[in-house]
């Protein structure tokens, strides 16, 4: 497996232990959606559906992890969670979008959990 593929999964493990210690359920990792593209993890927050896009750096030299969810990334993770509703039959269930930044680079990695970091109005 590619390094930069192992340190992705590395990320959404260490984020998914994370959110559980919080007191989140998660329910899918991974979700590929087909064309409509991928969502790292699914989980609940209480009863509300939460998709959560984990970004994860081991240095700064191309910025901070959650500035790598851009305008562009936010409309894709909306497009998939739609195909990701329509495909679980999952009609009018309150959801949002959370992001975990991690900082790999130091020991331990530092953790920044932004919930609903980018709204789902304009989606659902």
């Amino acid at each position: 497996m590619r390094t930069s593929r192992r340190s992705g999964r590395n990320a959404e493990t260490f984020a998914a232990e994370y959110l559980q210690a919080l007191g989140y359920k998660i329910v899918a990792r991974n979700v590929y959606v087909g064309r409509w593209g991928e969502i790292d993890l699914v989980a609940y927050d209480g009863n509300m559906l939460v998709f959560v896009e984990v970004k994860a750096r081991s240095s700064y030299r191309f910025g901070l992890p959650e500035e790598g969810v851009t305008p562009r990334k936010q409309r894709l993770l909306l497009r998939a969670a739609r195909a990701y509703l329509s495909f679980q039959g999952l009609g009018d269930i309150p959801c949002r979008f959370d992001v975990v930044a991690i900082d790999m680079g130091v020991s331990p990695p530092r953790v920044r959990l932004y919930q609903n970091a980018f709204g789902s109005e304009e989606a659902f």
